[in-house]
């Protein structure tokens, strides 16, 4: 009989999360298991992307409550005042409260889920992969069957709100505790001693074959351009640092270098990046291409791929950008270190404008350098079939 694995998240938009998420099913025999991806909301890039045997099912009603869990408590009790539901409004108060006073969101959700059953099937493993932290990590342990839970944490736990007081509280009832990066688990543990036993690092996968071969299923660059190609890819926001790659370039161009830096994504702080970019003046020299489920062509065809984020868990862009054999340069965040050898496969910086453009000059002025970057990742494959093994072996 196949064993029944649960992964829970809020949707499949595109970003780094979800793709591992797909690249890890792709290694997962079916004739063994079979996978349910639970979703708090139907929708993403990556929705479609969702192999024909895994099962897909939906949180019917999420969007009832989906208000209360994000929304400022003002906003949320006031709507229930307006909608003449004083009680609510009240009751919803006071748990705000108790939640504030205690750092510990428990007692709101369960008085939002009291009417949600737990599901009848049990799973031989339901796993809390990525969202709301608090809310999905209280599902999963309270409205899941499962005779094995764990908790993924795919960020850099000091840096994102994290809540210390519920993961202490909340962390110790998963069997299992799986972070993305040796530095990851070396920040959680120091956050939350209690879980040091159950902590276990599980490094994101990429799909080296599927990488290679969508890399020449699509056309990429849509320009002529001749010159050199740098190319970032990330979700646009401020932990990515696309802001710092448009003052890198606008000093890359006032001294004279012939460059253009594609910027593949989308998100919140387009408005702002694309505000930035004309105030430097780089409208023809910063191009945004917008969100895609294939950067791979893009990836094959740059000179340089930079990633200068301000922090991360464990990177999945680099994995790419390796399994593509391109020269990298990184800031110093989670994870790094772990794929990239300073100096041998790559180049890792201090996040600071001035590093990053100092080690993109010494890539443009040395291709040796370039080169043997290129030839170094070229044989440096690891096995990632122990990761899934790390996973599977906990049934």
């Amino acid at each position: 009989m196949k064993k029944k694995l649960l992964f829970m998240l809020i949707n499949m938009n595109i970003g780094g999360t979800e793709k591992a998420l797909l690249n890890m099913l792709s290694e997962i025999p079916r004739e063994k298991y079979d996978i349910t991806i639970f979703m708090l909301e139907k929708y993403g890039g990556f929705y479609d992307y969702i192999p024909n045997d895994v099962n897909i099912e939906v949180f019917q009603g999420y969007e009832n409550i989906k208000g209360i869990i994000n929304n400022p408590p003002k906003i949320t009790i006031m709507k229930y005042f307006k909608k003449g539901k004083p009680l609510k409004a009240i009751i919803l108060f006071f748990l705000f409260l108790l939640s504030n006073i205690f750092r510990d969101r428990r007692f709101l959700f369960k008085y939002i889920l009291k009417d949600i059953y737990r599901k009848e099937i049990k799973y031989d493993m339901a796993i809390a992969y990525a969202g709301p932290m608090d809310f999905i990590s209280y599902f999963i342990l309270n409205k899941i069957r499962a005779r094995n839970k764990v908790q993924w944490i795919h960020f850099d736990v000091t840096k994102i709100g994290f809540n210390k007081k519920f993961a202490s509280k909340v962390y110790k009832k998963f069997d299992k505790v799986f972070v993305v990066s040796d530095e990851a688990k070396s920040k959680l543990i120091k956050l939350v001693p209690s879980v040091k036993e159950k902590t276990y690092i599980f490094k994101n996968i990429v799909s080296l074959d599927n990488i290679r071969h969508l890399s020449l299923e699509a056309n990429g660059f849509p320009d002529e351009y001749d010159g050199i190609r740098i190319l970032t890819v990330g979700r646009l926001a401020p932990e990515k640092g696309q802001d710092i790659a448009i003052r890198v370039l606008a000093k890359l161009i006032k001294e004279g270098y012939k460059i253009r830096w594609y910027c593949l994504g989308d998100g919140s702080s387009k408005k702002e990046l694309m505000e930035l970019v004309k105030k430097h003046n780089l409208k023809e020299s910063f191009i945004f291409l917008g969100s895609t489920p294939n950067p791979y062509p893009y990836i094959k065809q740059c000179n340089i791929y930079v990633q200068p984020s301000r922090y991360e868990g464990y990177c999945i862009t680099l994995l790419e950008a390796k399994t593509l054999n391109k020269p990298i340069i990184t800031t110093d965040v989670n994870g790094a270190k772990e794929q990239i050898i300073n100096g041998k496969t790559g180049l890792i910086v201090k996040i600071d404008e001035n590093e990053i453009y100092n080690a993109i000059v010494k890539l443009i002025n040395n291709k040796n350098m370039c080169d043997k970057f290129t030839k170094n990742l070229s044989i440096d494959e690891t096995n990632q079939l122990i990761q899934v093994d790390k996973l599977l072996g906990i049934m």
